[in-house]
């Protein structure tokens, strides 16, 4: 009598797996748009229901990796070893190559600015020479992987700040001591790159993660049960005004749809976007990490592969 319970849940969890699977199915599917090795997964975070494509292949996060630097970063301001009001002076030393604009406007010596601003600049606009300085805060990169590992999340490394990761994709050579490094050095190093450097990047180690790791990560930080909440709550908002990717995570989605995200890009071959997707009504939450290496189609298309898989999964979770 006491298995009668269970054996009538049967026939409901078989429909959910066949569903999940039928998910899945659609995320390979319209993967093949990006032309590249796609890695995905969905979990709702509500019920734990989950949806994998090449979840446990690792992929260069490229600057996703900002996620667990930020984690382990905050970590260290609840532990009340770090400050989101300390002012921290940003040298000509520190600038660096890449998407932002601090190496653009404060080439003098003389700015500082806090911990949270950094962040801001970090998170929102991808800026580099902002999460070299939060790397080295927090502790870093040793200090970020060994926190992913004891969080149980082994398919996240963090080897490199952006400046070498950069520098190793596009081959730069004769790197200068870190004490010596230069805006003008890194500009001049990296006009010496090559293609050769760029393929090898694609089975690279360093600074990769899994999909279904970097979910993972993602739901704990939705949940609040890695950080304080109020911390969480900052990285959250923080997240959620991200300003790069609109095309990717968010560019089919309903119009108004919440999305805290962070993407990452490397050259013409990786395009990322992981996030948090707020369902409407009472459908829950749903954290997606999407991963591309090794593309050889157009920013457009690689793109529309990750819209597409991100279209799929909010539809399934909100109607299933």
């Amino acid at each position: 009598m006491r298995l009668l319970p269970f054996l009538l849940l049967l026939p409901a969890v078989f429909a959910q797996d066949a569903a999940l699977k039928k998910l899945e199915a659609e995320m390979e599917r319209v993967s093949r748009i990006a032309g590249a090795t796609v890695g995905a997964t969905a979990i709702h975070i509500e019920s734990g229901r989950t949806a994998h494509l090449n979840a446990t292949v690792s992929f260069p996060m490229a600057s996703t990796y900002k996620i667990p630097i930020a984690v382990t970063l905050l970590e260290r301001v609840d532990r009340r070893q770090e400050r989101l009001d300390r002012m921290v002076p940003v040298t000509t030393r520190d600038l660096h190559p890449g998407s932002g604009t601090l190496s653009q406007l404060f080439v003098q010596p003389g700015v500082s600015l806090s911990v949270r601003n950094l962040l801001e600049l970090m998170l929102l606009i991808s800026d580099n020479t902002a999460t070299d300085i939060l790397l080295r805060l927090a502790g870093g990169p040793a200090a970020v992987t060994a926190k992913m590992q004891e969080l149980g999340l082994s398919g996240i490394r963090v080897d490199r700040p952006t400046a070498l990761l950069i520098a190793d994709y596009t081959g730069a050579k004769d790197l200068p001591l870190e004490t010596e490094w230069s805006l003008a050095m890194w500009q001049d190093r990296l006009r010496s790159g090559s293609a050769d450097a760029a393929a090898a990047f694609q089975s690279d180690p360093r600074d990769t993660a899994t999909p279904g790791d970097m979910a993972k990560l993602l739901v704990r930080v939705h949940k609040r049960d890695l950080l304080r909440p109020e911390t969480a709550g900052i990285l959250i908002d923080i997240l959620q005004r991200c300003r790069t990717g609109d095309a990717r995570l968010k560019g089919l989605l309903p119009a108004g749809t919440m999305v805290a995200h962070k993407t990452g890009t490397m050259g013409t071959a990786v395009a990322n976007d992981v996030g948090i997707l707020t369902l409407p009504g009472n459908a829950g939450h749903v954290a997606l990490a999407v991963y591309e290496k090794a593309g050889t189609k157009s920013e457009a298309d690689r793109e529309r592969a990750i819209a597409e898989i991100a279209r799929a999964v909010h539809d399934f979770f909100l109607f299933q």
